[in-house]
C-alpha cells in the first residue's frame, strides 16, 4: 500500500462521496450492507456537527466493540491531518451513533491516552490491519477516540 494521496486531492473527494452512498445503503437496509467494511470490520455511523458551518454529518466508521464502550480510530489514511469528523466530535459533549440492526446510542467521546490507548490500538489492529501501515505514513499519532455511554438530558 502507497502513502495516501494529500487530503486536498480528487482521492478524498470520492471517499466523501462513497461514505455517503456508505450511508445511504446503511440506513436503508439497517446495517445489512454497509454495515461492515469489506465484510470484515464492522461499521457505525457516527454523527456530529461541522465546527465551522454547523451543518450536521454522519461519518460511517470501523468501531471496535469495548462493551459498553464503542472505540473509533482517526486514522484518515495516514495522511498528516486528522480526520474534519474528529475535530468536529471532540468539540461535542455528546453525540449519537448508529450501530447495524438499528440500535442508536447516545455516546460521550474522549481521547484515549498512555497505556489505554496503546491496549486499544492493538486491537483495532487486531480487526483492521491497514491501521498499522498508516501509522508508518504519518509522525501524528492517530487518535484513539473511545465513545462511553451518556445518558441524554432534557437540554440535549
Amino acid at each position: 500500500m502507497s502513502k495516501p494521496p494529500p487530503p486536498t486531492s480528487r482521492y478524498w473527494k470520492l471517499q466523501r462521496q462513497l461514505a455517503r452512498l456508505n450511508t445511504f445503503l446503511f440506513h436503508k437496509t439497517g446495517g445489512k450492507v454497509g454495515g461492515t467494511f469489506f465484510g470484515a470490520a464492522p461499521v457505525l455511523l457516527l454523527h456530529h456537527v461541522g465546527r465551522k458551518s454547523g451543518e450536521a454529518r454522519i461519518s460511517p466508521l470501523i468501531y471496535l466493540d469495548d462493551s459498553p464502550r464503542l472505540i473509533v480510530v482517526a486514522s484518515k489514511g495516514g495522511v498528516d491531518a486528522h480526520p474534519a469528523w474528529f475535530h468536529n466530535l471532540i468539540g461535542m459533549a455528546t453525540t449519537e451513533v448508529e450501530l447495524p440492526g438499528g440500535e442508536r446510542r447516545r455516546v460521550r467521546p474522549r481521547v484515549a491516552e498512555g497505556a489505554e490507548r496503546a491496549r486499544l490500538w492493538e486491537r483495532a489492529v487486531a480487526i483492521y490491519k491497514p491501521y498499522a501501515t498508516y501509522a508508518t505514513y504519518t509522525e501524528r499519532t492517530i487518535p484513539v477516540v473511545i465513545l462511553e455511554p451518556a445518558e441524554a438530558t432534557p437540554t440535549e
